[in-house]
């Protein structure tokens, strides 16, 4: 029956680009020619007699970090006109959901638009729902949060994670360097950020080693 139907089809689809498209005979050859290609390769990979079986699409939810998450809200204003959007943000991305959770900070950047909390948040969750790719827009993002309250250490914090998944460590480094500038000596962010800090110039002296 497979058969039946793409030879049916074939001599269809010749007979509506001969017609419709007017051709001239001295054309009609290079068609058909076209068209037993196609033939030949259903022939090769097609399997007429398998039974059709639709399949439901499977949607994978995103893995939701919770560390990173917590992380994030100890750095953030809790009670502020934030709060109720960066909980129904972290709500729907735990379910996956990652463009809906993007899409509700939105919202609240319609509300509040010089919200750092809520800008630095609405990076992460493009980062999350662009698999952990820091695009344009999540750049955006980080830094709309970093120059609305400099003070704050979430956006250059999360900033310099998402730079370095990126494969970006020279642009990471200023970013985390900035922040730990600015901590008091003896937090345990600014003594974690020291720590990472020196992987780095390790990683950036080899690639340097390497260099012709």
């Amino acid at each position: 029956m497979g058969w039946v139907i793409a030879t049916g089809l074939a001599f269809l689809a010749a007979a509506a680009i001969i017609g419709i498209g007017r051709l001239p005979r001295a054309t009609w050859e290079l068609v058909g020619a076209a068209l037993i290609l196609g033939l030949a390769g259903y022939a090769w990979q097609g399997r007429p007699g398998l039974a059709a079986a639709p399949r439901a699409a499977q949607a994978q939810a995103s893995a939701f970090d919770e560390k990173a998450a917590e992380t994030r809200r100890s750095m953030e204003d809790r009670f502020g006109k934030a709060a109720q959007w960066l909980v129904l943000s972290d709500g729907l991305a735990r379910q996956g959901k990652t463009r809906e959770a993007a899409n509700v900070l939105v919202s609240g950047l319609r509300q509040s638009p010089d919200d750092p909390n809520l800008w630095a948040a609405l990076g992460n969750a493009l980062v999350a729902n662009g698999n952990g790719i820091l695009s344009p827009s999540a750049d955006f993002a980080f830094r709309r949060a970093m120059t609305l309250d400099p003070a704050k250490p979430a956006a250059p914090y999360f900033y310099g994670i998402a730079l370095i998944r990126s494969g970006q460590l020279e642009a990471a480094r200023p970013v985390w360097a900035g922040l730990a500038a600015q901590l008091p000596p003896k937090s345990d962010l600014r003594a974690e950020l020291e720590q990472k800090l020196i992987v780095i110039d390790r990683l950036l002296a080899a690639d340097q080693s390497k260099a012709p």
